[in-house]
C-alpha cells in the first residue's frame, strides 16, 4: 500500500508527523506500506506552521497513483496567510485532491484538511468531521457532520483536530492491515487509542459508531 502525505506551506506539524510515525512504524513491523511526504509541485523544502521544515520526496502522484492520500490541516482557525485556509482559496490543492480521488486514491484528512477535500466538492452529502472550530464551515459545504473522532465513509476518511491524526493512522492500519498490528504500534508509542469511530454504510459495513477502548 503506497501512502502519500501532502504537505504545504503553513501545514500543521503534528498533522503530518503523527500519521507519518504510525505508518513508518507499521512498515518497520512488516506491513506492506510505503509512506512518502509529497508537495503539490515537488518543492523539496516546505516550511510548516511553527517553523519546522519538511524535506519532501516528490510531487503528489509523481510515482503514479497512491493508494491513499493524507491531507493535513493547519492555519485555518487563524486565517493564516499560509496553511489550509490559504490553500482553500488558492484552489490548486483542492484540484489535485479531486484528480487523485477520480483516479481511485482513497482520501484521509486530519483536522482542517477536511476543508480542502470539501473545496474539491467531494464531501457534499458525505459523512465527515473536522476540527471543532471548523465544523460549521464544513457543514456549510454540504457535508453531513458526524460527532466522532474518526469518520470512515469508504473512500474518504476524516478525523478531528490535530492529535486525532494518530488515531486516524492507527485506524487506517487496522482497516488495511489488521487490528493486532494497529494495537501493537499504539502500544509501542504508549498511545491510548481514542474514539468514537463512525463507519458509514458506504464503507461497506453496517452503519455504526463504536468506541475504541
Amino acid at each position: 500500500m503506497r501512502i502519500e502525505i501532502l504537505v504545504f506551506p503553513g501545514v500543521d506539524e503534528l498533522d503530518v508527523l503523527g500519521p507519518f510515525e504510525v505508518f513508518r512504524g507499521a512498515e518497520e513491523a512488516g506491513a506492506d506500506i510505503r509512506t512518502q511526504l509529497v508537495s503539490l509541485d515537488g518543492d523539496q523544502h516546505i516550511k510548516a506552521s511553527y517553523g519546522l521544515t519538511f524535506d519532501v520526496d516528490g510531487a503528489v502522484g509523481s510515482d503514479g497513483r497512491a493508494d491513499l492520500l493524507v491531507i493535513p490541516g493547519g492555519g485555518w482557525v487563524k486565517r493564516a496567510t499560509h496553511g489550509a485556509w490559504a490553500e482553500f482559496h488558492r484552489g490548486l490543492i483542492p484540484a489535485a485532491i479531486l484528480d487523485a480521488h477520480r483516479s481511485g486514491t482513497i482520501l484521509a484528512s486530519v483536522c482542517t484538511g477536511a476543508m480542502l477535500i470539501a473545496a474539491a466538492g467531494l464531501l457534499r452529502n458525505r459523512s465527515a468531521t473536522t476540527h471543532h472550530a471548523a465544523i460549521e464551515e464544513l457543514r456549510a459545504s454540504g457535508a453531513e457532520i458526524v460527532s466522532a473522532r474518526i469518520v470512515d465513509d469508504g473512500d474518504i476518511i476524516t478525523a478531528g483536530g490535530v492529535t486525532s491524526g494518530i488515531d486516524l493512522a492507527l485506524y487506517i492500519v487496522e482497516r488495511f492491515v489488521g487490528k493486532d498490528m494497529a494495537d501493537g504500534i499504539a502500544s509501542n508509542l504508549e498511545h491510548e487509542r481514542r474514539g468514537p469511530i463512525h463507519v458509514s454504510s458506504s464503507a461497506r459495513r453496517s452503519d455504526e459508531t463504536r468506541i475504541v477502548s
